[in-house]
């Protein structure tokens, strides 16, 4: 499903979606500890940072392709300290693929930052002060394991300097293995 912007062009980021119990653990982890003032974005898995709005047509084509498939493996590998923040490492060669799969019909159009290859990740904590930061990351890196990581979908979103205005999400359809 595409959405078309509500007020003017802007370009385009590109998410992988987590399954609903990863979600709302990942998400409630950004609630607590993610400056109030400035959350104003659910948990997610960037994969892209900014595709010309021109070209969601097509973007949205080869989403809703890649998607057909079954949802690929991701593992929540680490708890990264970010200096003022602190995610969690996402290791998943099978959504790097899809992503590699997205740029290769891109390549034009990518910015530096999405010329570079990823480190996946789900930030929960950012733009605090580094004293902060470091306690939360011991608290999580204190307790941390290694596990599955639930993968559902793909969305595209515009992005306007605020909350992201949806411009299509696309849901896994094969069987996971």
């Amino acid at each position: 499903m595409i959405e078309t912007s509500s007020s003017g062009l802007a370009p385009i980021i590109v998410t992988a979606t987590m399954g609903a119990a990863d979600f709302a653990w990942a998400d409630g982890l950004r609630r607590a500890h993610f400056p109030p003032e400035r959350n104003f974005l659910k948990a997610h898995i960037t994969l892209f940072h900014h595709l010309p709005p021109a070209r969601l047509p097509e973007l949205a084509r080869r989403l809703a392709e890649e998607c057909r498939a079954a949802p690929p493996r991701a593992t929540l590998s680490g708890v990264r300290f970010l200096g003022r923040g602190v995610a969690f490492d996402v290791d998943s060669p099978g959504l790097l693929a899809i992503r590699e799969h997205i740029a290769d019909a891109f390549l034009a159009d990518l910015i530096p930052q999405d010329r570079q290859r990823p480190r996946l990740h789900i930030t929960v904590q950012n733009k605090v002060d580094p004293a902060e930061a470091r306690a939360l990351h011991a608290e999580l890196s204190a307790v941390f394991l290694t596990r599955p990581l639930a993968m559902a979908g793909l969305a595209a979103w515009y992005y306007r300097g605020g909350p992201w205005e949806p411009a299509g999400s696309w849901q896994f359809r094969g069987k996971a293995a």
